[in-house]
């Protein structure tokens, strides 16, 4: 049975965590009751323009005074840490944290298990899984449409990287990460390709800079060996743009190849099927809705929390499963480095 609404209480009224609000504000029994940020001009402009009751600039202070049963924390990283201590040890049910989860994997793993013995459900905000083209595409999968997946690729070319101001309007902190395209980009991917194609055992990774302007690296390829025979690459590079009306709804474009089928998703969101043994490709519909980031991919993964704290549903992308994802991406930093296969 569904109990109350959940009243919510966000951290961080910044460039993505608008998207966070103007989502829970659209959710099913989600009650947003107040946003806080350090600057707290910022955090009183959110509020009013998602018609939030409360602003603060101090997280604790918010806590201590709404009380509530989530916590939304789209902070920095290195922020993290502090405020799901914050809110466990206040005894918060549920809190979600955005990505890149922490500063690395070793404190990942420590507030994971510091919720954990808090009895509080803590959820990494993954949300590029919920993109509905992945969900089709899954779909698709499990339906056996594409028969055996031999493998996959991905091209990521959002083209926002170029020159000595790359990045500085809307997300300026991506040019001090010394780890960069795979901390930040591409652990999206790692965890998208975990759920199309299973657990990766191995990983083989090259990275490299070409931007000056910034600490880290802004391209390379990442290789992961699934246990059930699948290959996937992730194929990266932050300067070259792809054809598409915003190149910030899918970032690239991917191909899955099967033994009965070739699927591809161009960069507006459109699925295309090609028959083994045929040259026609052929548009292949399904329904999503072009609002907010990536198919809306904030609103269902938000919904898909709620659902699963007021309806007793599992959740996805609890922070115990999501170490794996971190786990992958510290050996892809460990493959790079040394120019080695990385079992897992």
């Amino acid at each position: 049975m569904a109990g109350p609404p959940l009243r919510i209480a966000s951290v961080g009224a910044g460039y993505f965590g608008r998207f966070h609000l103007e989502a829970w504000r659209r959710i099913e029994g989600a009650d947003p009751a107040a946003v806080c940020d350090r600057a707290e001009a910022k955090a009183r402009e959110a509020a009013a323009a998602f018609a939030i009751p409360a602003a603060y600039a101090d997280a604790a202070t918010m806590l201590d005074e709404i009380r509530p049963d989530l916590v939304d924390i789209a902070a920095p990283p290195a922020e993290h840490a502090p405020l799901v201590r914050a809110a466990a040890a206040r005894g918060v049910r549920a809190i979600v944290c955005q990505k890149p989860f922490c500063r690395d994997l070793a404190e990942a793993r420590e507030i994971s298990a510091a919720a954990e013995a808090a009895g509080a459900l803590l959820v990494v905000h993954e949300n590029f899984r919920f993109q509905p083209w992945y969900r089709e595409a899954r779909r698709l999968i499990d339906a056996g449409a594409l028969g055996e997946v031999y493998q996959a690729a991905f091209r990521l070319r959002p083209g926002d990287g170029r020159g000595a101001g790359a990045y500085a309007d809307r997300q300026p902190y991506f040019r001090t990460m010394e780890r960069f395209l795979v901390h930040e980009t591409a652990i999206h991917f790692i965890d998208t390709f975990r759920y199309l194609f299973g657990e990766a055992k191995a990983v083989y990774a090259s990275l490299h800079r070409l931007n000056p302007a910034i600490a880290g690296e802004d391209a390379g390829h990442i290789i992961l060996e699934h246990a059930g025979g699948t290959r996937s690459l992730f194929d990266g590079n932050r300067l070259v743009d792809h054809a598409a009306r915003n190149r910030r709804l899918t970032l690239g474009e991917m191909l899955i190849e099967g033994s009965e089928a070739v699927l591809r998703l161009d960069g507006n969101g459109g699925l295309w099927l090609r028959r083994a043994g045929s040259s026609d490709e052929t548009a292949h519909p399904f329904a999503w809705s072009d609002r907010g980031f990536g198919g809306d991919c904030v609103f269902l993964f938000q919904q898909h929390v709620a659902d699963a704290l007021r309806l007793g549903r599992p959740c996805e992308n609890t922070a115990a499963d999501y170490l794996r994802n971190l786990e992958i991406e510290d050996a892809a930093y460990r493959s790079a480095e040394t120019g080695c296969r990385i079992a897992l």
